[in-house]
Protein backbone atom coordinates (compact mmCIF):
# COMPACT_ATOMS: atom_id res chain seq x y z
CA UNK A 1 0.00 0.00 0.00
CA UNK A 2 1.34 3.42 -0.97
CA UNK A 3 2.31 5.58 1.99
CA UNK A 4 0.19 8.72 2.59
CA UNK A 5 1.72 12.19 2.51
CA UNK A 6 0.52 13.01 6.04
CA UNK A 7 0.03 10.88 9.13
CA UNK A 8 -2.39 12.56 11.55
CA UNK A 9 -1.82 11.26 15.07
CA UNK A 10 -4.55 11.36 17.70
CA UNK A 11 -4.07 9.96 21.23
CA UNK A 12 -7.33 9.47 23.13
CA UNK A 13 -8.15 8.73 26.76
CA UNK A 14 -11.72 8.94 28.07
CA UNK A 15 -12.55 11.24 25.16
CA UNK A 16 -16.12 10.16 24.38
CA UNK A 17 -17.49 13.71 24.62
CA UNK A 18 -15.28 15.35 21.99
CA UNK A 19 -13.51 12.75 19.87
CA UNK A 20 -16.24 12.46 17.22
CA UNK A 21 -15.87 16.14 16.34
CA UNK A 22 -12.07 15.79 16.25
CA UNK A 23 -12.23 12.79 13.89
CA UNK A 24 -14.81 14.45 11.63
CA UNK A 25 -12.65 17.57 11.35
CA UNK A 26 -9.85 15.45 9.87
CA UNK A 27 -12.08 13.44 7.54
CA UNK A 28 -13.47 16.74 6.19
CA UNK A 29 -10.05 18.18 5.28
CA UNK A 30 -9.51 19.75 1.86
CA UNK A 31 -6.28 17.73 1.64
CA UNK A 32 -7.19 14.03 1.42
CA UNK A 33 -3.91 12.09 1.13
CA UNK A 34 -3.56 11.23 4.81
CA UNK A 35 -3.89 8.46 7.34
CA UNK A 36 -5.49 9.10 10.72
CA UNK A 37 -4.01 6.93 13.46
CA UNK A 38 -6.03 6.92 16.67
CA UNK A 39 -4.60 5.38 19.83
CA UNK A 40 -7.26 4.57 22.41
CA UNK A 41 -5.13 4.61 25.56
CA UNK A 42 -7.09 2.30 27.86
CA UNK A 43 -10.21 4.47 27.99
CA UNK A 44 -12.86 3.42 30.51
CA UNK A 45 -15.71 5.34 28.91
CA UNK A 46 -17.31 4.97 25.45
CA UNK A 47 -14.38 6.34 23.48
CA UNK A 48 -13.92 3.02 21.65
CA UNK A 49 -17.59 2.86 20.69
CA UNK A 50 -17.45 6.37 19.26
CA UNK A 51 -14.38 5.48 17.17
CA UNK A 52 -16.22 2.37 15.91
CA UNK A 53 -18.83 4.59 14.25
CA UNK A 54 -16.28 5.78 11.66
CA UNK A 55 -15.64 3.41 8.74
CA UNK A 56 -13.29 5.53 6.65
CA UNK A 57 -10.42 3.33 5.33
CA UNK A 58 -7.89 6.08 6.12
CA UNK A 59 -8.46 5.50 9.85
CA UNK A 60 -6.06 3.15 11.63
CA UNK A 61 -6.69 2.26 15.24
CA UNK A 62 -4.44 1.16 18.07
CA UNK A 63 -6.35 -0.22 21.08
CA UNK A 64 -4.69 -0.51 24.51
CA UNK A 65 -6.31 -2.22 27.46
CA UNK A 66 -4.34 -0.26 30.06
CA UNK A 67 -3.52 3.44 30.12
CA UNK A 68 0.15 4.10 29.37
CA UNK A 69 0.15 7.91 29.47
CA UNK A 70 0.45 10.64 26.90
CA UNK A 71 4.21 10.55 26.21
CA UNK A 72 4.31 6.82 25.47
CA UNK A 73 1.13 7.16 23.40
CA UNK A 74 2.60 9.94 21.26
CA UNK A 75 5.81 7.99 20.70
CA UNK A 76 3.88 4.84 19.77
CA UNK A 77 1.82 6.82 17.28
CA UNK A 78 4.96 8.33 15.73
CA UNK A 79 6.49 4.85 15.39
CA UNK A 80 3.35 3.59 13.62
CA UNK A 81 3.17 6.50 11.16
CA UNK A 82 3.96 6.06 7.44
CA UNK A 83 3.60 9.61 6.11
CA UNK A 84 6.29 12.02 4.93
CA UNK A 85 4.83 14.53 7.35
CA UNK A 86 3.37 14.02 10.82
CA UNK A 87 0.53 16.19 12.09
CA UNK A 88 -0.91 16.16 15.58
CA UNK A 89 -4.47 16.70 16.72
CA UNK A 90 -5.69 15.95 20.22
CA UNK A 91 -9.00 14.17 20.67
CA UNK A 92 -10.73 17.26 22.07
CA UNK A 93 -9.64 19.74 19.38
CA UNK A 94 -10.98 20.58 15.91
CA UNK A 95 -8.93 21.05 12.74
CA UNK A 96 -10.19 23.72 10.35
CA UNK A 97 -10.78 22.35 6.81
CA UNK A 98 -7.72 23.98 5.20
CA UNK A 99 -5.31 22.97 7.96
CA UNK A 100 -3.49 20.02 6.35
CA UNK A 101 -3.31 21.60 2.89
CA UNK A 102 -1.84 24.84 4.23
CA UNK A 103 0.89 23.09 6.18
CA UNK A 104 1.79 20.62 3.41
CA UNK A 105 2.12 23.52 0.96
CA UNK A 106 4.36 25.42 3.37
CA UNK A 107 6.62 22.47 4.23
CA UNK A 108 6.95 21.50 0.55
CA UNK A 109 8.16 24.99 -0.35
CA UNK A 110 10.25 26.02 2.66
CA UNK A 111 13.34 24.73 4.46
CA UNK A 112 11.46 24.27 7.72
CA UNK A 113 11.24 21.18 9.92
CA UNK A 114 8.35 22.10 12.23
CA UNK A 115 5.32 24.12 11.15
CA UNK A 116 2.73 25.34 13.66
CA UNK A 117 0.13 28.02 13.24
CA UNK A 118 -2.30 30.41 14.77
CA UNK A 119 -5.49 28.99 16.31
CA UNK A 120 -8.70 29.73 18.15
CA UNK A 121 -9.06 28.93 21.87
CA UNK A 122 -12.55 27.75 22.76
CA UNK A 123 -13.36 28.10 26.46
CA UNK A 124 -15.89 25.36 27.04
CA UNK A 125 -17.23 26.74 30.32
CA UNK A 126 -18.33 30.02 28.70
CA UNK A 127 -18.47 29.19 25.00
CA UNK A 128 -16.21 32.14 24.25
CA UNK A 129 -13.68 31.86 21.42
CA UNK A 130 -10.42 33.81 21.37
CA UNK A 131 -7.89 34.19 18.53
CA UNK A 132 -4.28 33.42 19.44
CA UNK A 133 -1.39 35.84 19.02
CA UNK A 134 1.64 34.09 17.61
CA UNK A 135 5.18 34.88 16.51
CA UNK A 136 5.93 33.41 13.12
CA UNK A 137 9.67 33.40 12.39
CA UNK A 138 12.23 30.79 13.39
CA UNK A 139 14.22 33.37 15.38
CA UNK A 140 11.18 34.56 17.35
CA UNK A 141 10.01 31.02 18.12
CA UNK A 142 13.47 30.03 19.36
CA UNK A 143 13.73 33.18 21.46
CA UNK A 144 10.30 32.79 23.04
CA UNK A 145 11.19 29.29 24.21
CA UNK A 146 13.03 31.06 27.03
CA UNK A 147 9.65 32.04 28.54
CA UNK A 148 6.93 29.80 27.08
CA UNK A 149 5.96 27.21 24.49
CA UNK A 150 5.55 29.23 21.26
CA UNK A 151 4.01 26.32 19.32
CA UNK A 152 0.55 24.86 19.89
CA UNK A 153 1.18 21.10 19.82
CA UNK A 154 -2.15 20.01 18.24
CA UNK A 155 -1.60 22.59 15.46
CA UNK A 156 1.87 21.28 14.56
CA UNK A 157 2.94 19.42 11.43
CA UNK A 158 6.54 18.44 10.84
CA UNK A 159 8.86 16.20 8.89
CA UNK A 160 8.43 12.61 10.02
CA UNK A 161 12.15 11.91 10.36
CA UNK A 162 12.43 14.70 12.94
CA UNK A 163 9.87 13.11 15.27
CA UNK A 164 11.23 9.62 14.71
CA UNK A 165 14.76 10.78 15.55
CA UNK A 166 13.74 12.91 18.56
CA UNK A 167 10.97 11.16 20.52
CA UNK A 168 9.03 12.76 23.33
CA UNK A 169 10.88 12.30 26.63
CA UNK A 170 9.57 9.88 29.22
CA UNK A 171 8.89 11.71 32.49
CA UNK A 172 7.95 14.94 30.76
CA UNK A 173 4.18 14.34 30.80
CA UNK A 174 2.07 17.53 30.91
CA UNK A 175 4.93 19.56 29.32
CA UNK A 176 6.09 17.00 26.76
CA UNK A 177 5.61 19.36 23.83
CA UNK A 178 7.70 22.18 25.33
CA UNK A 179 10.48 19.74 26.20
CA UNK A 180 10.45 18.42 22.64
CA UNK A 181 10.62 21.86 21.03
CA UNK A 182 13.66 22.64 23.16
CA UNK A 183 15.38 19.41 22.09
CA UNK A 184 14.64 20.19 18.46
CA UNK A 185 15.82 23.79 18.76
CA UNK A 186 19.12 22.72 20.30
CA UNK A 187 19.48 20.08 17.56
CA UNK A 188 19.27 22.81 14.92
CA UNK A 189 15.76 22.21 13.60
CA UNK A 190 13.97 25.11 11.92
CA UNK A 191 10.55 26.39 13.00
CA UNK A 192 7.70 28.48 11.64
CA UNK A 193 4.14 29.38 12.56
CA UNK A 194 1.58 30.09 9.85
CA UNK A 195 -0.42 33.27 10.26
CA UNK A 196 -3.68 31.59 9.26
CA UNK A 197 -5.65 29.84 11.99
CA UNK A 198 -5.46 26.07 11.73
CA UNK A 199 -7.42 24.58 14.63
CA UNK A 200 -9.87 25.28 17.41
CA UNK A 201 -8.12 24.42 20.67
CA UNK A 202 -10.62 23.42 23.31
CA UNK A 203 -9.97 24.49 26.91
CA UNK A 204 -11.85 22.65 29.65
CA UNK A 205 -11.29 21.50 33.22
CA UNK A 206 -10.67 17.86 32.24
CA UNK A 207 -7.58 18.68 30.19
CA UNK A 208 -4.32 17.22 31.42
CA UNK A 209 -2.70 20.64 31.17
CA UNK A 210 -5.40 22.13 33.40
CA UNK A 211 -5.33 19.35 36.00
CA UNK A 212 -1.56 19.06 36.41
CA UNK A 213 -0.50 22.70 36.74
CA UNK A 214 2.01 22.25 39.60
CA UNK A 215 3.84 19.33 38.00
CA UNK A 216 3.76 21.06 34.61
CA UNK A 217 5.42 24.14 36.08
CA UNK A 218 8.21 22.06 37.62
CA UNK A 219 8.93 20.26 34.35
CA UNK A 220 8.74 23.55 32.45
CA UNK A 221 11.26 25.20 34.76
CA UNK A 222 13.75 22.36 34.43
CA UNK A 223 13.31 22.29 30.66
CA UNK A 224 13.88 26.03 30.42
CA UNK A 225 17.07 25.77 32.47
CA UNK A 226 18.22 23.01 30.13
CA UNK A 227 17.52 25.25 27.13
CA UNK A 228 19.37 28.22 28.61
CA UNK A 229 22.35 25.98 29.35
CA UNK A 230 22.24 24.68 25.79
CA UNK A 231 22.33 28.26 24.51
CA UNK A 232 25.29 29.01 26.76
CA UNK A 233 23.27 31.30 29.05
CA UNK A 234 23.32 30.57 32.78
CA UNK A 235 20.08 29.85 34.70
CA UNK A 236 20.70 32.93 36.84
CA UNK A 237 19.53 34.97 33.85
CA UNK A 238 16.18 33.14 33.60
CA UNK A 239 13.32 35.65 33.09
CA UNK A 240 11.46 36.52 36.31
CA UNK A 241 10.19 39.70 37.97
CA UNK A 242 13.05 41.96 39.05
CA UNK A 243 13.46 45.47 40.40
CA UNK A 244 14.49 48.19 37.95
CA UNK A 245 18.12 48.13 39.09
CA UNK A 246 18.32 44.36 38.76
CA UNK A 247 16.66 44.50 35.35
CA UNK A 248 19.55 46.68 34.24
CA UNK A 249 22.04 44.16 35.64
CA UNK A 250 20.33 40.93 34.54
CA UNK A 251 17.52 41.44 32.02
CA UNK A 252 19.36 43.60 29.52
CA UNK A 253 22.54 41.44 29.50
CA UNK A 254 20.30 38.39 29.08
CA UNK A 255 18.57 39.88 26.04
CA UNK A 256 21.88 41.02 24.58
CA UNK A 257 23.23 37.47 24.84
CA UNK A 258 20.04 36.00 23.43
CA UNK A 259 20.01 38.35 20.44
CA UNK A 260 23.67 37.59 19.78
CA UNK A 261 23.05 33.83 19.80
CA UNK A 262 19.76 34.04 17.84
CA UNK A 263 20.02 36.82 15.23
CA UNK A 264 16.96 38.63 13.84
CA UNK A 265 14.66 38.39 16.86
CA UNK A 266 11.87 40.90 16.31
CA UNK A 267 11.15 43.88 18.53
CA UNK A 268 7.82 42.27 19.40
CA UNK A 269 9.39 39.03 20.64
CA UNK A 270 12.01 40.91 22.67
CA UNK A 271 9.17 43.02 24.08
CA UNK A 272 7.34 39.89 25.27
CA UNK A 273 10.48 38.44 26.85
CA UNK A 274 11.48 41.63 28.63
CA UNK A 275 7.97 41.93 30.06
CA UNK A 276 8.67 38.80 32.12
CA UNK A 277 11.38 40.71 33.99
CA UNK A 278 8.93 43.44 35.02
CA UNK A 279 6.34 43.39 37.78
CA UNK A 280 2.81 43.08 36.48
CA UNK A 281 -0.15 45.16 37.59
CA UNK A 282 1.79 48.35 38.19
CA UNK A 283 -1.31 50.53 37.83
CA UNK A 284 -0.33 54.17 37.32
CA UNK A 285 3.21 53.09 36.40
CA UNK A 286 2.02 50.93 33.48
CA UNK A 287 2.75 53.56 30.76
CA UNK A 288 6.32 53.88 32.04
CA UNK A 289 6.91 50.12 32.17
CA UNK A 290 5.60 49.81 28.60
CA UNK A 291 7.88 52.62 27.46
CA UNK A 292 10.84 50.96 29.17
CA UNK A 293 9.89 47.67 27.52
CA UNK A 294 9.71 49.26 24.07
CA UNK A 295 13.01 51.09 24.43
CA UNK A 296 14.89 48.02 25.63
CA UNK A 297 13.38 45.69 23.02
CA UNK A 298 14.15 48.11 20.20
CA UNK A 299 17.77 48.54 21.26
CA UNK A 300 18.48 44.80 21.71
CA UNK A 301 16.78 43.93 18.40
CA UNK A 302 19.03 46.44 16.65
CA UNK A 303 22.02 44.98 18.48
CA UNK A 304 21.07 41.50 17.28
CA UNK A 305 21.00 42.65 13.67
CA UNK A 306 24.38 44.37 13.93
CA UNK A 307 26.18 41.69 15.97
Amino acid sequence: MKAPVVSVLMPAFNAEKHIAAAIESILQQDFTNFELIILNDGSKDKTGQVIDQFKDPRIYRIELQENQGLVKSRNQLVAASRGRYIAFLDSDDIALPHRLQAQVNFLDLNQVDICGGAYYSLYEATGKKKASKERYSDADIRALMTISSPLCNPAVMGRAEVFKTHPYKIGKDYAEDYSLWIDLALAGCRFANLKERLITYRIHDRQTSQVQNSETNTIFKKSREYYLAGLGIGPSFAPRSLSFSNRMKIAIPFLMQLNHKIPNISVGANYEIYARFQFRGNGVLTPFTRLERLMVSTVVSLYGRLA
